[in-house]
């Protein structure tokens, strides 16, 4: 019986797991952890944003390399009243790497 199909290299996946640390103590010493619901960037996809809280009045993003989380944690997702589930994540990113944080405001004159 011929082979109507050859095997073919199989291609890597642009999401790669990202390994469970052996020892979390290490991971304290190494990495500062951050918590928040992620997006993707809108034009770099080598960073990430991570919203700091989603139903907040006052809230913040992070734009972070994904090259230097080493680590990301499952948390509990929140749901808000309309039934929109926000995914939340904690990332472990390495000490010393460099990151934006990024805070909204209205632009107003403080003196009258």
């Amino acid at each position: 019986m011929p082979f109507r199909k050859m095997l073919q290299e199989v291609q890597c996946f642009e999401i790669q797991a990202y390994k469970r640390p052996k020892d979390k103590k290490v991971l304290t010493d190494t990495h500062v952890a951050f918590s928040g619901s992620p997006y993707k960037h809108p034009y770099d996809h080598e960073k990430v944003i991570l919203l700091n809280d989603p139903f907040s009045t006052s809230t913040f993003y992070y734009e972070l390399k994904t090259e230097d989380i080493s680590f990301i944690e499952e948390l509990p997702n929140i749901v808000n009243s309309s039934g929109k589930i926000f995914t939340i994540i904690r990332v472990w990113v390495k000490k010393g790497s460099i990151a934006l944080r990024c805070t909204p405001f209205v632009v107003e004159s403080t003196m009258r």
